[in-house]
């Protein structure tokens, strides 16, 4: 029986090396990566691991789908997480987690979305503000791009077009444009970054928690500036559509996302010339800022497009000596 014993657990043994299989993580482990995953991974990789996210949409290239082949094993995971992927938007987060919680939360995501394919947390439950979510459901087909949200209005059903009227007024704020068939300039690139539920500019009515936070939307709006150059024209055009997603179109990083982050996106504005030169702003568009969520734009952009947008960032947000 001894020796029967010692073959069985040897088969198994090499079973397991040859499959790649990892030892399955403790229940605890799961649970605090799910809570780092939630609070630092999500916004990009999404809830479920399938970086259908809007983020993700302005990434290039785009963050990993955990739940499409080739699997990714454990170990590989970790690597990732503790020392970033070069020439994408991952970063290192050695430094930002402690030990414990990079191991856990690359057990979280091998178990629940490269093998169990899980929907992990979901955002609209009772607990979260969201009783009976399927009241709502007349809208669902615009969150999920069964129905464009630009498609004619006269082809919707009555149905249709309360759940169009719904989801702008209400699932929006979060949703952002959805899906639509002509990305054209009533459905732009540049994302609408903040919570809309029927706020309007100028009103004074006191709103809830979500509407008030429409205080951001000044901040999405392009500064005017005369007199810019070829070099800071071609600057401008690259900082709304790549750099003003997260530290806003003015530059203070105040708006919706740049808030969101953490730490929060960097206020252009709190810089001199002389605290910020073009070499040291260049440099960090070129090779990104550890520690945050800047990423390196140096496989992104261009030498002479990080130029444009350091003369552009100068001219347009940083303050001359002095001022």
């Amino acid at each position: 029986m001894t020796g029967l014993r010692w073959v069985l657990l040897l088969t198994i043994a090499a079973t397991s090396l040859v499959a790649g299989c990892d030892t399955p993580a403790p229940a605890a482990d799961i649970e605090l990566g799910r809570k780092v995953y939630n609070f630092r991974c999500y916004f990009c990789h999404g809830y479920s691991g399938d970086a259908r996210t809007l983020a993700a949409s302005y990434l290039n290239p785009r963050p990993r789908d955990f739940t499409t082949a080739p699997p990714l094993e454990r170990e590989a995971i970790l690597q990732t997480v503790r020392t970033g992927r070069p020439g994408t938007a991952m970063k290192s987060f050695s430094g930002i987690l402690s030990e414990a919680e990079l191991v856990a939360v690359a057990a979280f995501v091998e178990t629940e979305f490269v093998q169990r394919k899980a929907p992990n947390t979901a955002y609209h439950t009772e607990a979260n503000g969201w009783p009976d979510h399927q009241r709502f459901r007349i809208a669902f087909p615009f969150v999920r791009g069964e129905i464009k949200l630009d498609a004619a209005i006269e082809a919707l059903t009555p149905a249709q077009q309360q759940g169009r009227q719904l989801f702008l007024t209400s699932c929006i704020s979060c949703h952002d444009r959805a899906h639509v068939n002509d990305e054209g300039p009533a459905w732009s690139s540049r994302p609408l970054s903040y919570p809309r539920m029927g706020f309007q500019p100028g009103q004074q009515t006191v709103v809830d928690a979500v509407s008030s936070a429409s205080v951001y939307a000044k901040h999405d709006v392009v500064p005017v500036i005369d007199g810019l150059n070829p070099q800071e024209k071609r600057g401008e055009a690259l900082f709304q559509v790549n750099c003003a997603f997260c530290h806003g179109a003015d530059g203070t990083g105040k708006n919706w996302i740049g808030q969101f982050m953490e730490p929060k996106a960097r206020d252009l504005t709190a810089f001199t010339t002389t605290e910020m030169s073009a070499e040291r702003l260049s440099r960090t568009i070129r090779d990104g800022l550890a520690g945050t969520s800047m990423p390196a734009w140096q496989h992104v952009l261009k030498p002479a497009e990080i130029e444009a947008v350091s003369a552009y960032v100068r001219r347009a947000f940083v303050r001359p000596a002095g001022g």
